[in-house]
């Protein structure tokens, strides 16, 4: 089965309401608040549904105060259903609604001339040719029928209903990767915690952990419903009531549902806008921004003009936002819409102007092998395509396939990385210059991609092997070495100087991963020289990552038995004013090694002769 989410819009008292119930036999003024003000103030929801299709409706307010609430409905929509007046037209609120829409370039309007029963078909031809004139003047709607209804003619209904029906499938670009904003949240007695809202891409199932991106909480989904029925997956363009446990946090309207670790927040991002209506944007002013069912400040600061009609600009916030490619947007003043738009850089890269214009052109014209091109320029040690659901709104796999079209660049497809060739040069010098410096030197890929950070391991391994092609680094069982230092063993040469270095560090020893770094030694290759010392009793391993030889280690407790002789026992705080350059750790850890003594045991805090 397929699913729509249609939105219905328009005038206040055009019969909006009425016409759901109609359709729908729901009554979307529920709550007591609407009933006493006889309009809807808030989000709506019921639907219609047949063997092949379900819509969903979105019954958003008419009413002038209640703008917000339009835009937060209109998001995600896949069509509207606009109610007019038969005898009434167009009013400045269907006006400001369809302006909105056509911001936010929903694929399809349906007109539904309402209360037709109340006019002459004359008229009603009149005001048909008149709607169709009005709609030719949006740049981004399609009106595809006008269809007059009565809430008292069922043949109306009907025929509203398969035109409803007869809407085409809307292909949304999807990158799977689930996204859901929160339009309402609140308790239910015996059940928890419950939020609503539309699935705006990918999918969720029962028992999946989910993300409160704001909040960087993750949470279990415990049940799903779609209309009102227990589901185990809900997807795209569905609306969901997701049954959440236990959140540590206030979950409200407006808050980013998703995946872990694939949307990061930023202060700014970049955007494509356009003003509606006469209205001009102006450059650094504070306006409010509508984003899903998000409501937030923003200052605009405008590229290149002080004022604009349309162009690019960076919003600016107070707080982070997580935001994906072409999500669209919505910007009021004083409660007024003046423009809109489409979020093209949600990530907010360190990059020259005169690359940044190049590349925000790209990404509005979705030329993403231009706009990769242009960021592996601007990123020389590594561009990462692991953000490239947020960035882009494609999915790693086609990120790939886009690379792969470019020239003059290395791929690290199962890192994710981008580098230009000629990074090669300096990572190969970089490499290089440590065997010259230290001949001793054997390192694995992975020893050096923790060297190097920017580099992964991945181009380490290639400039490694383009080394031992020119005979500049010798390959042994998985370790590079100088080719022309003789090693019979390897294994005594380490661990010769790792007890060197253990012992010249005295009772303050350096952690192992540090002798690593400066013998220029793999990892692996070190911890195995330092089990061998552990086990030959040449070192101790007191606790994780504190190592000391047996010599110092019985130099200290030597000590620390003359301090309890003079002193009768020996604390904390004794030992540090023998040894003020050990730190709290040390001292806990030479201690807790004397109690292993015989002659020695604990009272409290102090260490005693038994």
């Amino acid at each position: 089965m397929r699913h729509l989410i249609v939105g219905t819009a328009g005038h206040v008292d055009h019969g909006k309401t009425a016409l759901i119930k109609a359709l729908t036999g729901f009554e979307g003024d529920t709550l007591a608040e609407e009933k006493k003000r006889g309009i809807t103030i808030d989000l709506s929801f019921s639907n219609l549904q047949n063997s092949q299709t379900n819509i969903a409706f979105v019954d958003v307010p008419g009413h002038e105060k209640l703008i917000k609430n339009m835009i937060a409905g209109a998001f995600g929509f896949d069509a509207s259903l606009v109610v007019i007046d038969a005898n009434e037209g167009v009013m400045p609120q269907t006006n400001e609604h369809l302006e909105i829409l056509n911001l936010l370039k929903v694929p399809y309007i349906i007109i539904a001339l309402t209360k037709s029963d109340l006019v002459t078909q004359e008229q009603l031809t009149q005001k048909i040719q008149e709607i169709e004139a009005y709609g030719k003047t949006f740049s981004h709607l399609k009106f595809r029928a006008i269809v007059p209804v009565s809430i008292y003619d069922d043949v109306s209904i009907d025929t509203l209903k398969e035109t409803l029906f007869s809407l085409p499938q809307v292909l949304k670009p999807s990158n799977g990767l689930f996204r859901y904003y929160v339009d309402r949240a609140f308790t239910l007695s015996g059940v928890g915690t419950v939020v609503t809202g539309t699935v705006l891409d990918g999918e969720v199932k029962v028992g999946d952990k989910i993300f409160v991106t704001e909040h960087a909480q993750a949470l279990t989904v415990r049940n799903i419903q779609v209309h009102e029925q227990d589901v185990t997956t809900a997807y795209s363009s569905q609306r969901v009531a997701l049954n959440l446990q236990n959140p540590k946090v206030k979950l409200s309207r407006g808050l980013l549902l998703s995946k872990k670790g694939y949307i990061r927040g930023f202060f700014t991002v970049d955007v494509w806008l356009e003003s509606i209506a006469g209205h001009t944007v102006q450059h650094n002013t504070t306006l409010i921004l509508y984003i899903g069912t998000k409501q937030v400040e923003a200052k605009v600061l405008l590229y290149d003009e002080v004022s604009m009609n349309k162009g690019y600009a960076r919003l600016q916030f107070s707080d982070k936002l997580f935001l994906v490619f072409d999500e669209p947007f919505i910007l009021s003043d004083s409660g007024r819409i003046v423009a809109g738009g489409r979020v093209i850089n949600p990530i907010n890269d360190p990059m020259k102007k005169k690359l940044k214009r190049p590349l925000l052109k790209a990404l509005h014209t979705y030329d993403f092998k231009q706009a990769f091109e242009l960021l592996v320029m601007a990123h020389k040690r590594g561009f990462g395509l692991i953000s490239s659901n947020q960035r882009f709104g494609i999915g790693h796999d086609k990120a790939i396939e886009i690379a792969k079209e470019i020239e003059d660049i290395f791929i690290d497809e199962k890192g994710l990385l981008l580098y230009p060739q000629a990074i090669k040069k300096e990572l190969e010098e970089k490499i290089f210059a440590i065997y010259v410096k230290n001949p001793h030197a054997m390192l694995s890929a992975k020893s050096l991609a923790l060297k190097i950070t920017w580099a992964s391991e991945t181009l380490i391994s290639q400039v490694l092997q383009k080394l031992c092609d020119e005979n500049k680094l010798l390959l042994d069982n998985g370790i590079y070495r100088d080719p022309n230092i003789n090693i019979d063993d390897v294994e005594s040469v380490i661990r010769d100087k790792m007890y060197e270095a253990l012992s010249q560090g005295g009772i303050v020893p350096p952690a192992p991963y540090n002798i690593y770094d400066a013998m220029d030694i793999d990892r692996k290759m070190g911890d195995t020289a330092l089990k061998k010392l552990t086990v030959a009793k040449k070192v101790k391993r007191l606790e994780h990552n504190l190592f000391v030889t047996f010599d110092n280690l019985i130099e200290v407790m030597a000590h620390l038995k003359e301090i309890m002789a003079q002193e009768g026992y020996v604390d904390i705080k004794i030992f540090k004013s023998h040894y003020p350059q050990l730190s709290r750790k040390y001292l806990i850890a030479y201690l807790e090694y004397l109690d292993s003594y015989a002659t020695v045991k604990k009272e409290g805090l102090k260490r005693v002769f038994a």
